[in-house]
């Protein structure tokens, strides 16, 4: 049973990176009862307070990982503890050296041919993986996420990795679970992206590992300086009227 806390009415699961991938190659290898994977950053979590088919998706995928620190603070602040935040540019590596002769992976997402340049660098330092890709953007046609379902069942994977950005990727995993014919279906955010070297991780590895939303403000300021700097704000200051809530 994995122990979840409430951040804002979002359930996020209170356990470390080694747990999850635990419970990941439990579910890969026993495959009678489908899984899916999502995560919860500040980012998330914000949308998910307008977004009632969001929160509901979250809260009723198998877990829901803690994707950044600010969550981790969020969590302290209402005298609740999550062990760690993981990342998928981090953990990544981990998950191909279990996959590794075992484990096919299908990683859909991101960009034409940005997925599939970072597969080939999990490839270069895992030779044994198998791994296949495609770009994120199926669901915007009928037809192309039919055929994309297809190419995905005939790879015969055993996890599937979506990176479409919240919420296109937890909206197109729920709209497409029941066809997916894998164990895991894992949603991962833009993780190709930094893999691939489409987007650097700015700073020295203290600010990637600590306050990595400060990292990637700095990589590309004018998209995110509202997400990060507005968001963050926001989200506090729902943890404070949270806390400030009188407990029944």
């Amino acid at each position: 049973m994995i122990p979840n806390i409430s951040i804002l009415g979002v359930s996020v699961a209170a356990i470390s990176w080694e747990e999850l991938l635990r419970a990941v190659t439990a579910w890969a290898e026993h495959p009678e009862t489908p899984k899916t994977v999502t995560y919860a950053n500040v980012h998330v979590i914000n949308l998910a307070q307008k977004d009632a088919s969001l929160r509901a998706i979250l809260n009723e995928s198998d877990v829901c990982y803690c994707d950044g620190n600010g969550v981790v603070l969020g969590a302290k602040l209402l005298g609740q503890t999550i062990p760690e935040r993981m990342t998928g540019a981090d953990w990544i590596w981990d998950l191909a050296a279990a996959a590794e002769g075992k484990w096919r992976i299908f990683w859909l997402g991101g960009m034409p041919g940005v997925t599939e340049a970072a597969a080939a660098k999990l490839q270069e330092a895992h030779p044994w993986l198998q791994i296949a890709t495609d770009h994120g953007f199926h669901h915007t046609s009928s037809d192309a996420n039919q055929a994309c379902l297809e190419r995905i069942n005939a790879f015969e994977p055993d996890i599937v990795l979506v990176g479409m950005g919240t919420p296109i990727q937890e909206e197109w995993v729920a709209t497409n679970r029941a066809s997916i014919k894998a164990p895991v279906v894992w949603c991962i955010g833009a993780t190709a992206d930094v893999i691939s070297g489409k987007v650097k991780r700015k700073g020295p590895r203290w600010i990637v590992k600590n306050q990595e939303w400060l990292s990637r403000l700095m990589s590309d300021p004018t998209r995110l300086w509202r997400r990060y700097l507005v968001g963050n704000t926001v989200f506090l200051a729902r943890i404070a009227k949270e806390k400030q809530r009188p407990t029944r």
